[in-house]
């Protein structure tokens, strides 16, 4: 009997599907279409096992989609620019478009053994001029309807690198890369109007209804829809041109706790103030150091300068507060200033103590006092609270009503207007870097800003770039950014910002639709393919990324290239857990950790029963389990140091940076490509974390070699059998079918593997003559099929399967053979269980006491008396009292 092989057997298959074109698609309106798409991969240079359980769970949709009668679209592409390929180019003197191409191709090249169900012919990179000069096409239109814009704006700045800086690129407040205290600067940058579709995007969160439930709500939490009030406080004795300063306030209810109003360092009178006075531009530079995100502000020590300068209340005319520049305050958000109630807010409460503003308490908690000089009390808006200095309305009310009957009362005399607000910004796409999408505008001095022609699309980066010096080499490219105003032909000067790599990937989906289109979509193509069936995805993405991307949607509907439905693009959601690794770490000279690969190392159980690792380089050669075998009698016998150990540490998201990642070419060198999917979706949720076990993997490739051997003997079995047998064979195969195919279809397929583990220990055993087993393993086979290609695919050949099982129809469930025609009791004799019978499931209650009374079991307790008392519950039990 020939071994199960999977080197030759996934050559040959893979190669049968490529010559059949079974993954090819195309527009066919006879079938349902369906289209799978995984969140498009960076390529970073290698995939690791994380990649894997990910393309693998939209390959197993796919390919029960293929088998289920649909046309199934399942493309792949790259995410291809981005700030990691000129950090790659910086330290070694190459180029950023050769470093992409260099590390697609291996990527690729690692992904095809997988066997994945891909239309390859549709694949593209981000970083490709066919893709960005398709994307610079969309941004025109966008610029034509008005759905983006140019402005001022506070950026995060690099000075050392000369360069814009993502949120998530300030890290302690210093640039990531040199390490430099970023300044918030402003600068004049390009925006989506996103904010103007944010009642929009909110409200649709609630027809996502294939969305996981905590995606939804942190999307609405992004959006931040907030229902407030905004008013002015009257200035006293202010600047010329400045009487009053707008605030906006989520909680008028606690306005009569104010003790001071505070303005971020970019507002318009701090700016005026800047300009006059010596010690406020000292204080703004100083506040504008750090990052302008929010939890970067929330985190760095609370700054102030007071201004001199008071505002009056409008509530209280005998009222005057002091006005600070705090550089906790936001301009991008609501008015830039707001009123500061230390008794009611924390932030409030840790500036007033620093500076030693008054706390003024305007309400105490049901349950007694609460002292506010001590720490704030920041009461629930659902709860009802006594109000101490009500501003509206009973003194005892929820927070809710208070901050309506705040809003109602300020409204009646005129002191401000109810608004609805929401958190989301205007999306900033200008980046001052060379790898990305060039923005096509062109700036000329007689006409501004003015739009390149469509027909001088894609306007393309050039090549002879150098990355010696800081800041964008496209600023320093002797002739890149000369070209003609394509209005007036006068000499003008190209944009030289790029986009935020964000916007490759919030329309990628819709290009796949039709990827060699001379427009961005062939509306053609995107009515028959979109909108996304299942989009597969990390939760990391599960904001900005979806966001984005359903405003792209909506915005290339408004310009044309995507139908009315496509406004929400994926249809449903699913986020995966990641796949985990422990890491091996030591350390260096300086007490530096050093991490080391997993084939770097043999791990072991010592003596105290803990999982311990040494290096592969100290032991010599030899097998693995020779050398754990050895260390581990070694250690037991005091014989190896703690200085000749590696520190393990328990398992964590697969980094390279820690180096505990898993190449899946090792894998599928050892085991095949079979064994790395089957066991990434095996052994735990897919929405949960999964371990990577060296231990797993190879159980895995011993249960796929059973199945093989299984198949291999089928020609072995009896050429008939009981009809009983053959029968219960036929049940399994059919509760298997059922569970299988409902395990696929909910992304259960843990679930699903291990109803197959179970069938297939039903089939080693079971008694059922040739023909029943052949069907059932030839079912098997194609129940495996969407985790296990290329073995179910020679399992099929094998046993007489017509065609390739990868286009095979899906095996259906018979709705008679679910229900069991027998029931199988346990008999309890006085508590303890002695016994079970079979009867048929319809058996009368007291057929069935005879039947159990009948038992060797039950007359020997019974010993020839009569039972005390006889209990049947149908289908359950039987329970005899003696």
């Amino acid at each position: 009997m020939s071994r199960y092989s999977p080197a030759e057997i996934e050559a040959k298959w893979q190669a049968a599907w490529d010559a059949a074109g079974i993954f090819r698609a195309a527009r066919d309106d006879a079938k349902p279409k369906y289209y799978v798409l995984e969140m498009f991969p960076y390529p970073s240079g290698r995939i690791h096992m994380g990649h894997v359980r990910n393309y693998t769970m939209g390959d197993v949709v796919a390919r029960h989609r293929i088998a289920t009668g649909h046309n199934v679209l399942h493309p792949m592409g790259w995410d291809a620019f981005g700030m990691p390929a000129e950090n790659a180019a910086m330290a070694s003197g190459g180029h950023p478009k050769d470093w992409t191409y260099d590390n697609i191709a291996t990527m690729r090249a690692q992904m095809k053994p997988l066997g994945l169900s891909i239309d390859w012919s549709r694949e593209f990179a981000t970083c490709d001029p066919e893709y960005y000069g398709q994307q610079q096409a969309l941004f025109l239109d966008f610029l034509e309807k008005g759905l983006v814009y140019r402005k001022n704006a506070v950026v995060n700045w690099d000075p050392v690198d000369m360069t814009v800086l993502a949120n998530e690129q300030v890290i302690d407040g210093k640039g990531w890369r040199s390490g430099a205290e970023v300044e918030r600067r402003e600068l004049t940058q390009w925006f989506f109007r996103i904010s103007d579709f944010a009642g929009e995007l909110l409200d649709a969160l609630d027809g996502l209804d294939n969305w996981p439930a905590k995606v939804r709500t942190m999307q609405e939490n992004w959006i931040g829809k907030s229902r407030g009030l905004q008013f002015a406080f009257s200035l006293i004795d202010g600047p010329e041109g400045y009487d009053r300063i707008e605030v906006y306030t989520t909680r008028p209810d606690t306005m009569l706790g104010a003790s001071f109003l505070g303005i971020s360092p970019d507002h318009p009178l701090a700016k005026s103030l800047e300009r006059e006075r010596a010690d406020v531009a000292a204080f703004c530079a100083e506040a504008r150091r750090g990052g302008t995100t929010e939890e970067a502000i929330e985190k760095a020590e609370k700054l102030g300068f007071d201004t001199g300068l008071r505002v009056r209340h409008p509530f209280d005319n005998t009222c005057e507060l002091p006005v600070w520049i705090a550089n906790f305050i936001l301009m991008d958000y609501g008015t830039g200033a707001i009123y500061g109630v230390p008794a009611h807010d924390q932030r409030d409460h840790d500036f007033a103590v620093k500076y030693g503003l008054p706390i003024i308490d305007t309400f105490q908690p049901r349950d007694g006092a609460h002292d506010v000089s001590q720490s704030p009390f920041i009461p629930p808006k659902s709860e009802a609270v006594r109000y101490t200095r009500p501003l509206a309305g009973d003194e005892i009310q929820t927070g809710a009503q208070a901050i309506d009957a705040a809003i109602a009362l300020c409204e009646e005399n005129g002191v401000g207007q109810g608004v609805t607000r929401f958190r989301l910004r205007d999306w900033g796409l200008s980046r001052q870097r060379y790898w990305g999408c060039p923005i096509p505008v062109v700036h000329c001095d007689a006409c501004g800003v003015v739009p390149e022609k469509k027909e001088n699309l894609p306007v393309r980066l050039p090549d002879d770039v150098s990355f010696d010096a800081p800041g964008n080499p496209l600023d320093r490219h002797p002739t890149w950014a000369a070209c003609p105003c394509p209005r007036c032909g006068a000499p003008a000067r190209r944009e030289t910002d790029t986009m935020d790599t964000f916007v490759d990937s919030s329309w990628y989906y819709a290009r796949f639709t039709a990827p060699d289109a001379p427009t961005p979509t062939d509306m053609a193509e995107a009515n028959y393919w979109m909108n996304v069936d299942q989009y597969i995805g990390g939760i990391e993405h599960a904001i900005l990324h979806l966001l984005y991307s359903r405003f792209f949607a909506r915005a290339m509907q408004i310009c044309g290239h995507l139908p009315a439905r496509a406004i929400e693009p994926f249809d449903a959601l699913f986020t995966q857990g990641m796949v985990t690794h422990e890491i091996y770490q030591t350390r260096d000279a300086a007490g530096r950790p050093v991490y080391h690969l997993p084939e770097e190392v043999v791990e072991f159980v010592g003596k105290d029963g803990k999982k311990r690792a040494s290096l592969k380089s100290e032991l010599g050669s030899g097998d693995d389990v020779l050398l754990a075998q050895r260390l581990a009698q070694a250690h037991m016998e005091g014989k190896l140091a703690e200085h000749d150990l590696i520190e393990v540490i328990p398992s964590a998201k697969m980094s390279k940076s820690k180096k505990n990642v898993v190449d899946p070419s090792t894998i599928i060198s050892q085991y095949g490509a079979d064994t790395a999917r089957w066991f990434v979706l095996s052994d735990s949720p897919p929405e949960r974390d999964v371990e990577w076990t060296a231990s797993g993997a190879e159980a895995a490739h011993r249960h796929l070699s059973r199945v093989w051997r299984l198949a291999s003997e089928v020609g072995s079995a009896p050429e008939t059998a009981t009809p009983e047998a053959d029968e219960a064979l036929l049940r399994e195969m059919h509760k298997t079918i059922d569970e299988v195919s409902r395990g696929v279809e909910s992304f259960g397929f843990n679930a699903a593997i291990a109803r197959l583990y179970a069938f297939t220990n039903t089939l080693m055993k079971s008694q059922a003559g040739h023909a029943a087993k052949r069907e059932a393993v030839r079912t098997l086979a194609q129940l495996m099929s969407p985790m296990t290609p290329h073995l179910s695919e020679d399992i099929w050949a094998m046993l007489g399967g017509e065609g390739l099982v990868a286009t095979a129809p899906w095996p259906q469930a018979d709705p008679a053979l679910l229900i069991d025609d027998t029931v199988t009791l346990p008999i309890q004799i006085n508590g303890k269980r002695r016994a079970e019978i079979t009867v048929p499931r319809e058996m009368g209650k007291s057929e069935v006491e005879k039947t159990a009374l009948a038992h060797d079991a039950v007359q020997r307790a019974l010993e020839g008396a009569a039972p005390k008392k006889i209990i049947v519950v149908p289908g359950r039990i039987v329970n005899v009292v003696i």
